[in-house]
């Protein structure tokens, strides 16, 4: 029996004010390092609570995300309930911002990091809900969904996007990427200064709009738009879309100098792998591509249309991220105190690791781990960033260096040579690994394997 009006407006009130409660005592307490990821454990958990319930948006701008999708013709809510949603979560908001401030005493305002303006501040607020809409769609919204219910790790997905951008855009705008949050923190410091929470609310609808429209287009068929099966448009669309993100993160954790860079990073991988995994098998790493098409014997008939979107995705995150910094950038390279042997083995055997772990638990059926490949393919960049990042930056994609060099081009310190060396690199670990599950792992019935599909 679904759950009445009331059920579902008092687990987002309780969902929203558990966000945001927890949001204000990290922010107050100076958690610090852990600050990310405990604000992302709160809302999964809470997504696993109450999920069943109310849908677990506990954000206006999903509400309004769910809104349109279904104005469109997609799964999604009516509008009479999103504007109940919406009104029950900016209340739960500004209850939760008054009582962290009184358990403190004091609050904390809301406005850009040191640095920082209403343009660089919207844009980050616009990308990274646009990304958490995005993932909360294709995760708990399409329409493949509608039998089964959302896969067992919806609530991972839709969390982790928060590490994703804490990190490295929450050095820009402070990382809400959630009305609620913007209006409970502004609401609760108005004496400090009352505003921003508007512009940031204009950033994230924004966010949330974009987020419909691209997932209209990479599932058309959820939209009533059927595509011919040779089209290439939603499996492009979503090979750039998930290395843009995962591109746009490594650019904007480095450059704020975080030191949980490989955590955030690897979480935006695993996000976007859950929400594209069944569209495009979602590569985002030409590596990956090529070690899958090496491993199943395929034509290249994709090869080249996967790799050209990945390499775009790139350079259109590395554009994105060294403009929001003035055009601050970084480059390819040993690390102070290491050579380019020591690189080269970095770089190649943990592009090999990424690799095998795609193949092992996303494309044969001997190893497929259908719930937990998300997770174990994202923490792949956790295990390398951390593992060899002083060493040569664990770019472990060739998407990933060719953003970063491009960056580089454009400040005129970039190097050809060097980004050919990554290439090199990079592309042999994918073959080894291709090599040593071929050995270990195929037979047969793999041929017909699909990656990354749950």
């Amino acid at each position: 029996m679904a759950a009445s009006i009331a059920q579902q407006l008092t687990a987002e009130f309780v969902g929203t004010f558990l966000l945001i409660f927890t949001v204000g005592c990290n922010v107050l307490s100076n958690s610090g390092l852990w600050a990310g990821v405990s604000i992302a454990c709160v809302l999964m958990v809470c997504i696993y609570s109450f999920g069943g319930i109310s849908g677990a948006n506990f954000n206006p701008a999903v509400s309004v995300g769910l809104g349109l999708s279904k104005t469109l013709g997609g799964n999604g809510m009516e509008w009479g309930t999103v504007g109940l949603y919406c009104v029950t979560q900016i209340l739960a908001g500004i209850t939760a911002g008054l009582a962290y401030t009184g358990l403190f005493g004091h609050p904390f305002n809301l406005q850009p990091n040191k640095g920082f303006g209403a343009v660089e501040a919207g844009l980050v607020e616009m990308i990274y809900t646009f990304m958490l809409v995005f993932v909360v769609l294709n995760v708990a919204a399409a329409k493949k969904f509608n039998e089964s219910g959302p896969p067992q790790w919806f609530g991972l997905a839709i969390g982790f996007v928060v590490i994703a951008g804490a990190y490295g855009a929450g050095a820009i705008s402070g990382g809400c990427f959630n009305p609620a949050v913007a209006f409970g923190i502004d609401v609760s410091s108005a004496w400090l200064g009352f505003g921003w929470c508007l512009w940031y609310t204009v950033a994230e609808v924004v966010g949330a709009v974009l987020a419909v429209l691209l997932f209209s287009m990479v599932r058309p068929g959820d939209f009533g738009r059927e595509t011919s099966e040779d089209s290439l448009m939603p499996l492009c669309l979503s090979e750039f879309l998930g290395t843009f993100m995962l591109v746009l993160t490594v650019g904007l954790n480095v450059l704020a100098k975080s030191p949980a860079a490989a955590f955030s990073i690897a979480a935006s991988l695993m996000c976007m792998i859950y929400a594209l995994g069944d569209v495009s098998g979602a590569h985002f790493n030409p590596a990956v591509t090529l070690a899958i098409t090496i491993y199943q014997g395929t034509g290249s008939s994709e090869l080249f249309a996967r790799m050209g979107v990945q390499i775009l995705g790139g350079v259109a995150a590395a554009m994105t991220y060294t403009g929001l910094y003035d055009w601050k950038n970084f480059a390819l390279g040993p690390g102070v105190g290491y050579n380019w042997y020591q690189v080269g083995v970095a770089e190649t055997f943990f592009t090999f690791v990424l690799c095998l772990v795609v193949l092992c638990t996303a494309v044969s059926k001997k190893t497929k781990a259908e719930v937990m490949f998300g997770l174990a393919i994202g923490s792949c960049v956790t295990v390398g960033g951390f593992a060899i990042g002083g060493i040569s930056g664990g770019s472990l994609n060739p998407a990933v260096s060719t953003g970063i060099e491009t960056a580089a081009f454009v400040a005129k310190h970039g190097n050809l040579a060097t980004l050919f060396k990554y290439y090199a690199f990079e592309f042999a670990g994918a073959g080894l690994a291709a090599g040593l599950v071929k050995l270990t792992h195929a037979d047969s019935e793999d041929k017909d394997a699909q990656s990354l599909t749950p």
